[in-house]
């Protein structure tokens, strides 16, 4: 009898695409076929991840504001771009700067810029929840759909400048479902914030530090010039972990 209800258990399991997660082991990271990850093209990083990010698994760039995410993430893109590969952004207030991401090296003609809402940091509506959850909302239905439509290497979402209390709000079942998605699939799903919020089974979560490089000796001459960015890699099994120092330049 005993038997019976676990072979039953075992293939409602295997109908719902869970006997992969539940009943067996996740295969080690360093067994992975490299076409199964998406390099950075950052010598030190893809050295420290085994080779790039994992497709079809979502990853997260997090830390608190000027650590380097955006630039991490642009040079991320650009070097997917330059191999003929198309990125996605899910630009949640408006704020991608398009200057630095032509910087960065990204192809234009291989990037979906998805535009959301400006909200005005320091004006009116500071404050207003409700108006934030739905720039939010629609930003996370955008990105639902562009996933759905496949064909990207890296599809990213810009949360890095949503309040706390916004992100508190966001259902965890989200990225089950973005997971459930792209699972599979050779998409890398990006998230962008300043706090871990997936944690995802088989993604990465990258957690930076930055500490800006200062030129000249007076006050009104000294100007950041770069930063030294440290890069701590957490994977939630254990097949990834270390810690990567770059170097990041301002240009003028």
């Amino acid at each position: 009898m005993a038997n019976q209800a676990l072979a039953v258990l075992e293939s409602a399991l295997r109908a719902r695409k869970l006997d992969r997660t539940l009943t067996t082991a996740l295969p080690s990271l360093e067994r992975r076929d490299e076409s199964a990850l998406i390099p950075t093209s950052i010598a030190a990083l893809d050295a420290c991840l085994h080779g790039g990010l994992p497709r079809g698994q979502l990853s997260e760039i997090v830390g608190p504001r000027s650590s380097g995410r955006t630039t991490l993430l642009l040079q991320m893109m650009a070097a997917a771009t330059q191999r003929g590969e198309i990125a996605a952004m899910v630009d949640t207030f408006d704020r991608l700067d398009v200057a630095s991401a032509g910087a960065a090296g990204i192809d234009p003609d291989r990037l979906l810029w998805i535009r959301g809402q400006t909200i005005c940091e320091h004006g009116p509506w500071l404050g207003e929840t409700s108006l934030e959850h739905m720039v939010v909302d629609r930003a996370l239905k955008a990105l639902n759909l562009v996933l759905q439509a496949g064909g990207f290497a890296y599809v990213a979402i810009d949360l890095a400048d949503v309040p706390r209390s916004a992100l508190t709000r966001i259902p965890f079942t989200t990225w089950l479902r973005v997971q459930r998605i792209i699972e599979g699939s050779d998409t890398a799903c990006v998230l962008v914030a300043p706090q871990p919020l997936a944690r995802s089974a088989g993604g990465l979560t990258l957690s930076l530090t930055a500490c800006a490089r200062w030129a000249g000796e007076a006050d009104r001459s000294r100007h950041v010039i770069g930063a030294d960015l440290t890069v701590r890699v957490v994977s939630p099994r254990r097949c990834v972990d270390g810690q990567v120092s770059l170097k990041a330049t301002t240009s003028h």
